[in-house]
């Protein structure tokens, strides 16, 4: 998998390509099948009760201290904060960590606003509203991004942008991270 990954990033510039689930850069093919598949299995988290149902609640009325939150306060805020780790240790949190495996590098859950519901880790940003990761699954597709370091796991990894659906209808995004090294 190294192999692909080195072949890959030394490979002509990459192109951006349209897909059916959004913007993704090209990817070798293995990778790609790698990556596709795991898609699969994710896209049931999409309507999970436990995550409709949280990310529901957060649309409906976010506490005082979640609408005074920034991208510059949260920076500032260490990963054992206890408002952080309420991030972690909610309900939704506690399902994210029922589905973490060795591919998953990072994985949190955004509301409609692009405000954090849950995650595995802290992020590196408390909103990811203007990013396409959120963006694109509040479309109703799904955002594949490209192979990339990410800032807060540290590992090659490739972000999937999920909708989290009501009725066919998206009211938050899951983004996972997935581990390239570990896709097989």
């Amino acid at each position: 998998m190294y192999a692909l990954i080195n072949q890959w990033k030394t490979a002509a510039p990459a192109v951006l390509l349209l897909a059916g689930t959004g913007f993704s850069q090209a990817l070798p093919p293995e990778v790609k099948a790698s990556v596709d598949s795991k898609i699969k299995q994710l896209q049931s988290w999409s309507s999970d009760p436990v995550m409709v149902a949280a990310v529901k609640a957060h649309n409906s009325g976010m506490s005082a201290e979640d609408k005074a939150m920034t991208n510059e306060k949260w920076s500032k805020l260490t990963v054992l904060d206890p408002y952080v780790r309420g991030f972690t240790r909610n309900p939704l949190g506690v399902f994210l960590k029922t589905k973490k495996n060795d591919q998953i590098s990072e994985c949190f859950v955004s509301g409609a606003d692009g405000t954090k519901v849950a995650f595995l880790a802290k992020t590196t940003y408390w909103s990811h509203a203007d990013k396409d990761k959120h963006k694109v699954p509040m479309s109703g597709k799904t955002y594949i991004g490209p192979l990339a370091m990410d800032e807060s796991s540290g590992l090659q990894e490739i972000q999937v942008g999920l909708p989290v659906l009501e009725n066919g209808k998206p009211i938050g995004s899951v983004v996972v991270g997935l581990n390239v090294s570990k896709l097989q």
